[in-house]
């Protein structure tokens, strides 16, 4: 074995992935409104850029493709446009809404008592947490304020007669109790249940809950859905987060009895040449200036060609899954088909790593509703024929039998396995009708039941 230090020459070949690679497949991985982001964050650090928001426009289902961010080399003169902004009527609606913390002090203002109580009051509001409850203990409040325990539980009682009903309670059955003692006309039964059965309640235990309060199954039942209209946790309607829109990045839509893919470029800037900089370039001047500016046109004319091999990978990825599963978007969910990576691939020609990228974060509009690009691959299950049918399908089937069962006599796993396979010729076994259900929250056939 030959161990001498020494220099030699090797050729060798290897995959090295460069810099603008990189960045065509990270752009490729990024939303619509991300490649907006990163197009705007490209424009402050290359002076060359100038971006033009696009005004909103009308597309047919017939317009052409053409490059989804467009190079703008107009005259100076026809680029002076008034900047129109997309605005919608929801921009302009205020966030007002206020904690329920606040809601809280905001009533104890408006309350006859003495400046110690009010300060008391508030401190208790200030401990409300978001979900409604009250945390926190005696002890701690004692160490702020000189109070004894029934003084302080006098405090807390006066904080639960406030609004929201069952507001700083400091459990579910003190909760709901507040609220059931609000109610005109008291529902007693109710209380009682509350008071002394709630769990049993909860696990459905109903035929020992009757027995113990001498009542029938069906004045359970009655309580339990007068119990399902309270509010477990009534800070929730203050806790409200801003609502996260979600545009598609791709809309199919009917044409005759084909569907045709098209891209929305509509919220994507269009990018054109500074006019200094394309006069410096056309000047072919030597010096630093012209150096910089030629290696920002690069960067520029690279970023373009990465986002237009971006849209047009979108396209084909998006068609080949129309292909696949035309009879979905013609008739609906349960005529989806197993797809997996590997079908579009080969479909688009392009690899299953770029499938995966392309369908990550994207949204298609379809004549059923906005759906994830991924939501369109699935596996699939043999029928008795010997075709596939895919798990998203089958599981529509397991929700439409359950929304039209029997209600006093809901089907059990098994039922709707042997039902499957003798209306639908699907073989597909009770664990797996189990494992599906769970996946939907669909509760057992004990925990449909009813009795009334």
């Amino acid at each position: 074995m030959n161990l001498d230090i020494g220099l030699y020459q090797q050729q060798s070949m290897k995959l090295v992935m460069t810099q603008e690679l990189r960045q065509a497949i990270s752009l490729l991985q990024l939303s619509t409104h991300e490649l907006t982001n990163y197009i705007e964050e490209a424009a402050l650090e290359n002076p060359l850029m100038e971006l033009e928001r696009q005004e909103p426009m009308m597309h047919t289902i017939h317009e052409a493709y053409n490059m989804p961010v467009m190079w703008h080399d107009e005259p100076p003169e026809m680029q002076e446009k008034e900047d129109h902004r997309d605005f919608s009527m929801f921009d302009q609606v205020g966030d007002d809404n206020i904690g329920i913390s606040d809601y809280l002090i905001e009533q104890i203002r408006l309350m006859p008592l003495n400046e110690l109580e009010m300060k008391q009051l508030k401190h208790l509001a200030g401990n409300v947490g978001d979900n409604g409850y009250l945390e926190g203990s005696y002890k701690e409040a004692a160490k702020v304020f000189s109070i004894s325990p029934e003084q302080y539980e006098d405090l807390v009682v006066t904080l639960q007669t406030l609004e929201p009903a069952g507001v700083a309670a400091r459990s579910l059955q003190e909760c709901l109790m507040l609220q059931l003692k609000r109610m005109s006309p008291r529902n007693e039964l109710a209380e009682k249940v509350v008071a002394a059965g709630l769990e049993e309640l909860g696990t459905r235990n109903w035929k020992n809950l009757a027995t113990e309060l001498n009542v029938s199954l069906k004045d359970i039942q009655k309580v339990y859905d007068d119990i399902q209209q309270l509010h477990p946790y009534p800070g929730s309607p203050f806790d409200v987060e801003k609502p996260v829109w979600l545009v598609p990045d791709v809309y199919i839509e009917k044409d005759g009895s084909e569907f045709c893919v098209r891209l929305h470029d509509d919220s994507l800037p269009k990018i054109r040449l500074n006019d200094q900089y394309r006069q410096l370039l056309e000047s072919k001047e030597e010096g630093e200036a012209t150096e910089y500016a030629q290696k920002k046109y690069k960067q520029l004319t690279w970023i373009l060609k990465s986002i237009d091999q971006r849209q047009q990978t979108i396209r084909n990825v998006t068609e080949a899954i129309v292909e696949f599963q035309y009879d979905f978007f013609k008739d609906g969910s349960n005529e989806m088909k197993p797809l997996t990576l590997k079908d579009v691939a080969d479909k688009a020609d392009v690899h299953e790593s770029t499938v995966s990228r392309t369908t990550t974060n994207k949204y298609v509009q379809t004549p059923h509703g906005l759906f994830e690009l991924k939501h369109f691959f699935s596996t699939g299950v043999s029928s008795l024929d010997g075709e596939q049918t895919s798990t998203l399908a089958i599981k529509n089937m397991i929700h439409d039998l359950v929304n039209q069962e029997e209600k006093q006599a809901p089907l059990s796993d098994q039922k709707i396995s042997t039902q499957l396979e003798s209306d639908k010729g699907i073989s597909i076994s009770r664990r797996a009708v189990a494992k599906y259900r769970d996946e939907l929250n669909i509760p057992s056939s004990s925990k449909r039941k009813r009795y009334v």
